[in-house]
């Protein structure tokens, strides 16, 4: 159960464009194959189905099935490495809160030159992408030290949202929340 936790599932669906709207019986008949994902996911390998010739969805195309393995990202397609340190603040009537993103010596520094600057303060997992611009940048002596990114959470929706992106990230790198 473990294992499948830290998994991350999306589909996308792409279909022939003689039938843009017709996905009755897609997921018990539907074609599969390999996929993969802008995200860096794992690619899965599924049998092809064989559909009866009367079938009236035989021009479906494909389904695919990606796994994302939830990540953050600094620099759009490049996942940072680094594993931060979490504080989350939350407000007594539960409305809003905030995440604090600490990471010391980030991968980011060392790419940044090649793959470019940094855009803001990306959290992706199956869900889609959470994100902010509150970025700053901490320098020791003329060199970068550390990144930290606050992620304001303005609903109890965005929290719980933040809440399962952050399940799914600690599962992911072996973390563990410690409460204070």
């Amino acid at each position: 159960m473990a294992a499948l936790q830290s998994l991350a599932f999306s589909s996308l669906i792409s279909h022939c464009s003689r039938h843009p709207r017709s996905f009755r019986g897609l997921s018990i008949r539907a074609i599969h194959s390999s996929a993969s994902s802008s995200f860096y996911g794992q690619t899965l390998q599924l049998p092809r189905s064989s559909l009866p010739k009367h079938s009236p969805i035989r021009n479906v195309s494909r389904l695919r099935i990606v796994m994302v393995k939830p990540t953050i990202q600094f620099i759009q397609g490049t996942d940072e490495k680094t594993i931060p340190d979490v504080r989350l603040t939350k407000s007594r009537d539960g409305t809003n809160g905030v995440a604090i993103f600490t990471f010391t010596e980030p991968s980011v520094f060392d790419s940044s030159s090649v793959v470019g600057d940094i855009t803001g303060f990306y959290m992706i997992d199956e869900e889609g992408v959470l994100q902010s611009v509150d970025v700053n940048a901490k320098f020791v002596n003329g060199k970068p030290a550390g990144i930290e990114a606050k992620y304001i959470m303005r609903s109890p929706r965005e929290w719980d949202r933040f809440m399962r992106f952050m399940e799914r990230y600690a599962n992911a790198n072996g973390l563990s929340f410690v409460k204070k």
